[in-house]
């Protein structure tokens, strides 16, 4: 009898749902329609590719297909974890990912204040517009800036040494040849790059704190710099923490893009520049392996997700408005 009033009741709940959202569809339809298209990129580009992960346990066979392909389990798991590379692109992976992430952020807030501080609105529309133009030339372009200013030949940097006399002919710094060198290039080029458009959204919480706190601080007689520190930065502490989980979600995830444009197949700078990203990419390139490449995918996506989970949680304890879910 209970077992029956139970699911009598989930039933009613279920059909009040149906109609509050069918309700909901028709008083804001047009909402609805103009969130549509965001919501089949995700379920196309997003969600039905995710039936391709089964190809991770497969001995993969472009003419069987993917429901037909022999079934390994976790052989091609057992391949990766077994060599020696896993450790290294992983590790590469999460280190150069921290860089960018915290360089980025500190970046970001630094040229935000800045350009909040600049009083002459005709100086302070030039400089953002040129701190924000780095992001629209693709690593390709700068991938040949790179390259003009590092080549150990005919590079700016060692014919400007060797016109100063700290080198000589012959002893030229071989920039593609040094693992150690790249972590440092590699984070500078991404600030370049990258830090002027992530100001913009620090720039949009700045414009919204209430002016008027500005102006009783500086009756009460703080500084400037007071005013930064003190009103400012724990303002956009919620924005911060925020965006930083949002990059934390793809810590795992390598910038094949510009680490690919930039370094290439150099196997001198494998030790401190392959990824988990360059290196499915050249394992799919050069050795054609589906299988193993998607079990790779499938390991990064997997523990990006674990570490995601535990950053909001950590999140949520600090503070519960930072937190994405």
């Amino acid at each position: 009898m209970n077992v029956a009033l139970s699911s009598n009741k989930a039933d009613s709940v279920v059909k009040k749902r149906k109609k509050s959202f069918l309700s909901d569809v028709k008083q804001n339809f047009y909402l609805y329609l103009l969130v549509l298209p965001g919501i089949l990129y995700f379920v196309i580009f997003k969600y039905l590719p995710m039936v391709g992960i089964i190809v991770a346990f497969q001995d993969f066979n472009t003419v069987k297909g993917l429901f037909k392909s022999k079934f390994v389990g976790l052989k091609n798991f057992e391949y990766f974890f077994t060599s020696k590379d896993w450790l290294v692109v992983t590790w590469n992976t999460l280190y150069l990912n921290l860089l960018f992430l915290i360089t980025g952020l500190f970046f970001s807030i630094l040229i935000a204040i800045v350009l909040s501080e600049i009083s002459s609105k005709y100086f302070k529309k030039v400089t953002q517009s040129l701190v924000i133009l780095p992001n629209f030339i693709s690593w390709t372009l700068v991938s040949m800036f790179v390259f003009a200013l590092l080549s150990t030949d005919v590079g700016l940097i060692n014919s400007v040494l060797k016109a100063l006399g700290f080198i000589q002919e012959g002893q030229e710094i071989n920039f593609y040849a040094n693992p150690s060198l790249w972590a440092g290039i590699l984070v500078v080029l991404k600030i370049w790059k990258t830090a002027g458009f992530g100001s913009v959204v620090y720039l949009a919480a700045i414009a919204g704190i209430d002016q008027e706190i500005y102006e009783a601080a500086k009756m009460d007689g703080a500084s400037r710099m007071q005013c930064i520190t003190k009103i400012t930065l724990p303002q956009l502490k919620t924005t911060a923490v925020l965006l930083t989980l949002f990059g934390i979600g793809g810590i795992f995830h390598g910038d094949l893009g510009m680490i690919y444009a930039i370094v290439g197949d150099n196997p001198y700078l494998y030790d401190t520049t392959d990824v988990i990203d360059t290196y499915v990419f050249r394992m799919l390139r050069q050795m054609n392996d589906m299988s193993m490449s998607t079990a790779i995918g499938l390991y990064q996506s997997f523990v990006g997700f674990v570490i995601v989970y535990i950053t909001n949680y950590l999140a949520k304890k600090y503070d519960s408005d930072s937190a994405i879910f």
